[in-house]
């Protein structure tokens, strides 16, 4: 049950800034299990997306868990306050606040798992910024296309907005389809895009949630299946992998203590906690305020990739980022404008 009192500036600071350090650290977290720069990887793409979604839910379970306590203990004292009044009234007021309304959806947890298992696979590939940088652009431009097919047009300066942010993506990937060049993964660019889509598609689909929360810890929940499946899948073809060979799918199991903490961190902390602190924070911060934040989050990845897993940043990628980045802000301010 959210709360209604207003958030003090510190506070709101404080969340959002802790969730947007959250969102970065999924990326630094990920490529440092996953980087396939290491001798030996410290876990498998596939045993980070189960552990990760595993330990997601469960701290979005406890959360839920508070949350029901401190609203059960509200309602009671309510009741409390209602006993002189009549026993109709007392028991449609207590009807009326169990939570019966169904939380989630089971198309979210399909498009939550497609994203998780899409950024594993996709970061052991790519460096943390350029991972970062394409996952948000193609969050954002996959929103944008997908609420103009539900008939939503786009006004001259988000037409203008997608145009640049779509030469910045092939101004980034230029390079690496140029002949006998290797600069990027383009099985890794394309990963990390259908991760962005599907991370996308879900936000769209939890739009207007009462219950933001319940609904992420829900579709965490209902995601437990496919990992399973996933997990039967990866098994039954790491079979088809000589132990002799490389691996470069990610399809043998590989877990070591430092791999597992990482997933833990990535799911409990930067997934479970981050978001708790990011549906706090919005309750201080216009949808459009919110939006413009996120663009600070390839950035800060950018600054962890730099700082925890060594990597450099080069000129290329800091021009691509710009220019994409520019773009995204082109289409916020265009719906800004678009709603006054």
């Amino acid at each position: 049950m959210a709360s209604t009192t207003p958030l003090s500036r510190t506070a709101l600071t404080f969340y959002t800034l802790v969730a947007l350090i959250a969102f970065a650290a999924n990326s630094v977290f990920c490529r440092l299990a996953l980087s396939n720069e290491q001798a030996v990887p410290l876990i498998d793409p596939s045993s980070f997306t189960a552990i990760r979604l595993a330990s997601g839910a469960l701290m979005l379970a406890l959360l839920m868990l508070l949350t029901s306590v401190k609203g059960r203990s509200k309602q009671d004292l309510a009741i409390q306050n209602l006993a002189t009044q009549d026993i109709a009234t007392q028991n449609l007021v207590t009807n009326d606040k169990l939570p019966t309304k169904k939380h989630g959806s089971y198309l979210a947890a399909g498009l939550l798992f497609v994203y998780a298992i899409g950024f594993s696979y996709a970061y052991v590939l790519l460096d943390t910024a350029t991972g970062a940088l394409v996952l948000f652009a193609a969050v954002q431009i996959s929103m944008m296309m997908i609420s103009y097919l539900q008939g939503q047009r786009l006004n001259l300066l988000e037409i203008i907005g997608a145009l640049v942010a779509f030469a910045g993506f092939g101004y980034l990937v230029w390079p690496s389809l140029s002949l006998g060049s290797e600069t990027l993964s383009i099985t890794g660019l394309v990963l990390m895009a259908i991760s962005g889509c599907a991370w996308g598609g879900y936000t769209l689909l939890g739009k207007g949630t009462a219950n933001p929360l319940f609904a992420t810890g829900y579709n965490f929940i209902r995601t437990l299946p496919l990992v399973v499946l996933m997990l039967a899948i990866v098994w039954l073809l790491s079979g088809l992998v000589s132990v002799t060979q490389s691996d470069p799918a990610g399809l043998v199991f590989q877990l070591s203590t430092q791999g597992v903490v990482l997933a833990i961190l990535s799911g409990a902390l930067a997934s479970g906690v981050g978001y708790a602190l990011w549906y706090q924070a919005l309750r201080g911060l216009s949808a459009n305020h919110a939006a413009v934040l996120q663009l600070s989050v390839p950035v800060i990845a950018a600054v962890g990739g730099v700082i925890f897993v060594g990597e450099k940043i080069s000129l290329h990628l800091i021009i691509c980022a710009s220019i994409i980045l520019f773009g995204i802000a082109l289409v916020i301010l265009a719906k800004t404008k678009s709603k006054l």
